[in-house]
């Protein structure tokens, strides 16, 4: 099996609602890394996984929705903790037509150097 992997940095913003969870409940801050998996058993003709360019470029702009905002406050998350396994489902599915002969991918989301959370399925 073919893997690729890409990673992107970003800081966006959240709180936590619902319980006591400290500092967690004050809008805070988090420099997370979004990291993509994407694997497939054949290469294209060109003997690629995927073009590259074109993923960095869709990783880009998923970044973009979120990046410097404050997650409470965007649609996707409804009333819904913005909680890092939620959010990495989140960036799945902004991802999961990415396209090429791609059959599987993972994102892992890091919300710092020790935690993190992912979501992985299949494409096809």
């Amino acid at each position: 099996m073919y893997t690729l992997r890409l990673k992107k940095d970003f800081i966006a913003r959240h709180m936590l609602v619902g319980g006591d969870w400290g500092p967690e409940n004050d809008p805070h801050d988090h420099h997370y890394a979004v990291e993509l998996r994407l694997s497939a058993r054949e290469l294209d003709r060109h003997g690629y996984l995927v073009d590259l360019v074109d993923v960095e470029q869709r990783l880009e702009d998923v970044v973009r929705k979120y990046e410097n905002r404050m997650l409470n406050e965007l649609p996707v998350f409804g009333d819904s903790n913005p909680s890092l396994e939620r959010f990495a489902k989140i960036i799945w599915d902004d991802l999961k037509d990415i396209g090429g002969s791609i059959e599987s991918m993972a994102v892992r989301l890091w919300e710092n150097d020790e935690a993190w959370a992912e979501w992985s399925g299949k494409i096809h």
